[in-house]
């Protein structure tokens, strides 16, 4: 019945591998390493496709540890 209030709600859910991934990329730049090799871990390719790379990119918490600079070059990686 919950569905019901808000049919649409599966539009805005994330899902939990975004939040690994997320969690892991938070973590690993923490430990002082760059984003772009981060974003070559094998973890990060195999759990994300490069949409969810995208997206995973432009969740606020991520911007917020790794800062916009660093963000716009691993973007940029993602897209080529």
């Amino acid at each position: 019945m919950a569905w019901f209030r808000n049919p649409f709600s599966f539009l805005f859910q994330r899902s939990s591998v975004e939040e690994r991934v997320a969690a892991y990329v938070i973590r690993e730049h923490s430990r002082g390493r760059p984003l772009a090799e981060i974003m070559e871990d094998r973890y990060v390719q195999n759990r994300l496709s490069p949409e969810a790379q995208k997206r995973l990119l432009d969740r606020p918490e991520v911007i917020r540890a790794i800062g916009e600079g660093e963000r716009a070059e691993a973007q940029a990686q993602v897209e080529s």
